[in-house]
């Protein structure tokens, strides 16, 4: 069960801001793909703009960010339905506000990261 409060509906609310990235740009793989697959597109000896390929490795590289965070969003939201959000995974101290305001997926307070 996960705990109500403004960490919660905050990564709640990433979370779904990252779904609908993450769904637009498997959408626009899927253009890229198509694209490639058409015998007529000859776009790597064309001056003018990005090639297909160029722009499929650009969303996929966008793809695996958006994914990976969604990643670390799921994870914070586990910590807090365990109870141990805001904890420090390395010294067991608790993670300043400031610091998950900021990136509230943190897991290490502000000197175990650095």
């Amino acid at each position: 069960m996960t705990v109500p409060g403004a960490p919660a509906d905050a990564l709640r609310a990433r979370a779904a801001d990252l779904d609908a990235l993450l769904s637009r740009l498997d959408a626009d793989a899927a253009a890229v793909r198509a694209d490639r697959a058409d015998q007529t597109a000859d776009d790597e000896h064309d001056p003018e703009g990005s090639t297909l390929s160029g722009e499929w490795q650009r969303i996929e590289a966008l793809r695996r960010a958006a994914a990976s965070e969604r990643s670390e969003v799921d994870a914070a939201l586990a910590r807090i339905a365990a109870g141990t959000y805001g904890v420090c995974v390395v010294c067991g101290a608790g993670i300043p506000a400031g610091r998950l305001e900021a990136r509230p997926f943190a897991t290490t307070c502000v000197a175990c990261a650095a």
